[in-house]
């Protein structure tokens, strides 16, 4: 397990170096300039497409505006915010936050353009349903002779769909929150049981379909998210005195060349972390969110971009900021004695000693058993991709069998995992959006000018 755990740290280590670093954030950049900024310029016009004033129900697509930024945000609004967030202040310190705020804000853009191309170049499976996501976009946009490459985006999503970060996660909070303060043992055997348990649940959801799961997604993410903004902003008031100070070190540390948290002063190294943690939070360029919102009800590719631009404001410059916060107001991110989940649990038990952490288990519960049920239809679109779809739901068995080995694995290992196949997935899905980003400009210029006529 030693040498499966080092392979897989070098794998990331190598997959997130700089020419990635390039296409992710140098191409996102380069598609929020192009754009203008439309990303920021639309925000209204964003919230009332999710809100539903554009729905119609005769529009092409399988589920609505709101329940496709639900699916999404189900699968990103997990972990990432929680546990993976603490990863980064634990590993980077402070600094490490604003690098992740600037991984979503070029996020923001990037969806635009990713989720507008899969309304524009949606195909059919070989069931003859519509589908969307960068394999089609790729296919469809690009023509054949690329299809190798949308071949290679589907073969690393069926890893990178897999759920083991947010189980092994889960998993170490119900042992620390749940089994140790009550002296219960805990072990492998607690986490396999553990694991059988969140399988059984998944199968419930993921074995009924995307509705079932955009159904379910729909209900459980506002709910999840106004709990934990509630939550985190009593901390910050309980701590308001500490907020001004902690905001700025984010922002000073995120330069700083000389401190031992900042991994040796290696600036680059830091951007980095925060680069790969906000990929992880919001998915922009990864080509998982297209697969939602290629499945939303609409004959108008530019608005599912707009819906989808509203991914990464929500989950990583609003729930990751308050989570990072929390956990630096409180000030547990200096003890270092813990990481991931168990770092965000120390903070909700330092501003509620009684029951901060069953809050946020609750919490934790609703994130990871959301992130669950939306992730396993990334991969069964992948695999209906490569080999039909009549044999798709074969994913789903693989998928959750999974779910044992997240409870029972190391998170060092679980994310690395992960970390290494969000990198080749952005591969395909970075390359193919920027070369196909002027039809989308010519999409855009030309939705605009018809809204302003109406």
């Amino acid at each position: 397990m030693q040498n499966i755990d080092q392979f897989l740290s070098d794998f990331a280590s190598f997959v997130w170096g700089l020419p990635l670093l390039f296409l992710l954030i140098g191409g996102g950049l380069y598609l929020l300039i192009r754009s203008k900024f439309i990303a920021f310029k639309y925000l209204k016009h964003a919230i009332d497409i999710t809100a539903g004033k554009y729905d119609d129900e005769t529009d092409p697509g399988h589920i609505s505006h709101f329940q496709a930024l639900s699916t999404a945000l189900s699968s990103t609004i997990g972990m990432g915010n929680v546990a993976g967030v603490a990863v980064a202040i634990s590993v980077g310190g402070p600094g490490a936050i604003f690098w992740m705020w600037i991984s979503g804000i070029i996020g923001m853009s990037t969806k635009f353009f990713t989720s507008t191309l899969a309304i524009m170049y949606r195909g059919k499976d070989t069931a003859g349903e519509i589908q969307g996501g960068p394999m089609y976009f790729i296919s469809e946009g690009l023509g054949q002779k690329w299809k190798p490459l949308a071949v290679f985006f589907s073969i690393a999503g069926l890893v990178g769909a897999l759920p083991v970060f947010n189980v092994n996660q889960l998993t170490q909070a119900i042992r620390d929150i749940i089994l140790q303060p009550n002296g219960w043992d805990y072990g492998v055997y607690s986490n396999l049981a553990i694991g059988i348990f969140l399988a059984l649940i998944t199968a419930i959801v993921i074995l009924g379909g995307l509705k079932r799961i955009s159904k379910t997604a729909s209900r459980l993410v506002p709910t999840m998210v106004l709990l934990y903004f509630i939550s985190v902003i009593i901390i910050l008031i309980i701590n308001h005195e500490m907020v001004p100070k902690y905001f700025v070190l984010i922002f000073t540390e995120a330069f700083d060349l000389k401190g031992e948290s900042l991994l040796g002063g290696a600036l680059g190294t830091l951007i980095l972390l925060g680069i790969r943690r906000g990929a992880f939070s919001n998915e922009a360029g990864i080509g998982t969110a297209p697969l939602a919102h290629g499945a939303a009800k609409t004959s108008e590719p530019v608005r599912e971009g707009l819906v989808a631009m509203l991914g990464p404001l929500i989950d990583t410059l609003i729930v990751c900021t308050l989570t990072a916060l929390a956990i630096l107001v409180t000030e547990v991110w200096q003890t270092g004695e813990n990481n991931g989940v168990s770092l965000t649990a120390a903070a909700f038990a330092s501003a509620f000693p009684s029951f901060g952490k069953c809050l946020l288990m609750i919490t934790v519960t609703a994130f990871s058993v959301s992130s669950l049920f939306s992730y396993s239809y990334y991969g069964s679109k992948c695999l209906s991709y490569l080999i039909g779809a009549d044999k798709k739901h074969y994913y789903n068995y693989f998928y959750i069998a999974s779910i044992l080995l997240g409870a029972t694995a190391s998170l060092n290992m679980m994310i690395n995992l992960i970390d290494g196949f969000f990198a080749l997935m952005a591969i395909p899905t970075m390359t193919a959006t920027l070369i196909m980003a002027p039809k989308v400009l010519v999409a855009a210029k030309d939705y605009f000018n018809r809204m302003k006529k109406i």
